[in-house]
């Protein structure tokens, strides 16, 4: 709202009614073109925008993920795994493996990831900028006061009058209106938001991928702790069968060449201590860095295979609705969008802009006499500027933003079809990984029945201890094998939760 100076009344020559009416005049046509302004910034929001409306990909037309159907449960070492439809994906979705460590790891981890804390500054950095492009549909004022003393020096314009020093105050104000014709300011605003959805994506995908790290991680690391004190019975028990054959070697019983088969098993198999030795502290690495802490001051959680609960009701999303969970499929939108209103911005450059402008100034050499009308200026101001010829650069800078859409809509449709791709390799895996994990059961079981028949048979006097401590020594091995066949299920199972998209049904509580 503009308000009118209060006129003085004062005797003046001239213009009847004195200067006070020369400024009420000034003060009318600027408030009458401050409202002309705000009448075209009306008129400009309300118009049209050029270039292309986005809107979201179709969905994909697919009932599954692979040809021939995925089976609905996997059963192997007594628990089935079941897909559900009815399941919903919490935010906290590694609490279904029941593991106190592992809870624990992910919390720290989203506590302390420096990824996280990188990817929520660039979330908070494009929200910011969001904020400011959007100060464009405003109208711009600035103000500005002066001082400075002067020598005017008449010479310079023809005059042979005696030169001057003074004072010289100013104070003035303008105000100033890009019209948004072409709807260029509201595609670029646009951008800027779909800019900020593919940093809030980006950040979702940094979650999941910590958290599906973590949990693999701590998986790992307790089948190779296993592993490990498998691997060291299994020496114990060479050991003893080479101190036997040594034994017999002495006592002619037996040729030295067993001793020597036996001491070569062993060394081969103390070899691959250090192995899984190195891969653990590895893991412990990886998850102190996850956590944002150095080695040396983080201690990761003792844990065993044994521990961990196979979660048995596993989530089931229709394919089609895939591409509305994934964050990394929901960034590739994003970006899409961000492409799709570039397109606008650089067909817009390519019209006629209108800006509208007005200001006012006083000015006086005393502050005193700021007022007075010979110190007073105005202007009112239409600019329409329309590039004729640039060379080729707006029409070739429109060329590139539609050829860089195009590039984003060929990167979303890779996206949702990696994504389709690591949901059936999951489901596969998971197939496969349950067939394999009842063979490995079978075999155990098997190895452990042989171990039981010679042990009565020993205690009978028909066989050795050597035979008992070969058949010992074999159930370990079919022991270590179904380790490793139990940690490919849990963490293939992790990886049908990231595949799926994470946390996209009921929320936990206290969620992120």
């Amino acid at each position: 709202m503009c308000t009118l100076p209060r006129a003085k009344r004062t005797a003046s020559s001239g213009t009847r009614g004195g200067p006070h009416r020369a400024r009420a005049r000034s003060a009318l046509l600027v408030c009458a073109w401050l409202a002309a302004i705000a009448a075209f910034a009306a008129t400009g929001l309300a118009g049209c925008a050029v270039g292309p409306d986005f809107t979201r990909p179709a969905q994909p037309r697919v009932d599954a993920y692979v040809r021939d159907g995925a089976p609905a449960s996997f059963a192997a070492a007594g628990v089935t795994q079941t897909l559900r439809a009815g399941v919903a994906v919490r935010d906290d979705w590694w609490t279904q493996f029941g593991s106190r460590g592992i809870d624990a790891a992910v919390s720290d981890a989203l506590t302390g990831n420096a990824t996280l804390d990188a990817a929520e500054a660039s979330l908070r950095h494009a929200d910011h900028q969001l904020r400011a492009g959007a100060g464009v549909f405003y109208p711009q004022a600035s103000a500005a006061a002066g001082a400075s003393r002067q020598r005017y020096a008449p010479l310079r314009v023809g005059s042979g009058m005696a030169p001057s020093i003074f004072n010289l105050f100013t104070l003035s104000a303008s105000i100033s209106y890009a019209v948004d014709l072409w709807g260029g300011n509201r595609r670029f605003v646009e951008e800027l938001a779909a800019q900020r959805d593919a940093q809030r994506y980006a950040l979702e995908a940094a979650y999941l991928t910590i958290e599906s790290n973590v949990v693999n991680t701590m998986i790992a690391r307790a089948g190779w702790r296993d592993e490990i004190d498998a691997t060291r019975e299994m020496i114990g028990l060479l050991r003893e069968q080479v101190r036997i054959a040594e034994v017999r070697a002495r006592a002619g019983t037996a040729a030295y060449a067993a001793v020597l088969t036996l001491q070569n098993e062993q060394a081969a198999l103390e070899a691959t201590l250090p192995v899984l030795e190195q891969k653990r502290a590895q893991a412990a690495d990886l998850l102190a860095t996850l956590s944002g802490m150095l080695p040396a001051q983080w201690s990761a959680p003792e844990l065993s295979l044994n521990e961990i609960t196979l979660p048995a009701d596993l989530p089931e999303t229709v394919p089609s609705q895939l591409v509305r969970q994934r964050p990394d499929v929901l960034q590739a939108e994003a970006l899409l969008h961000a492409a799709s209103a570039q397109v606008g911005v650089a067909t817009a450059a390519m019209l006629p802009n209108l800006t509208l402008s007005a200001g006012g100034a006083l000015a006086g050499t005393s502050l005193a006499s700021m007022g007075a009308r010979a110190g007073q200026s105005w202007a009112l101001a239409a600019d329409v500027a329309a590039p004729l010829f640039e060379g080729g650069t707006l029409w070739y800078g429109r060329k590139a933003a539609q050829d860089a859409y195009d590039a984003s809509r060929a990167q979303y449709r890779q996206t949702v079809l990696s994504a389709f791709a690591q949901v059936a390799d999951v489901l596969y895996a998971l197939e496969h990984d349950a067939g394999a994990l009842e063979a490995q059961t079978r075999a155990l079981a098997a190895a452990r029945e042989a171990l039981r028949l010679l042990r009565a048979d020993y205690r009978a006097g028909t066989v050795d201890y050597l035979q008992i401590l070969v058949a010992d020594a074999q159930l370990h091995q079919a022991q270590i094998a179904w380790l490793e066949a139990d940690a490919q299920r849990l963490q293939d199972t992790v990886a049908l939760y990231a595949a799926l998209g994470g946390g996209w049904g009921e929320a936990a509580d206290g969620q992120r």
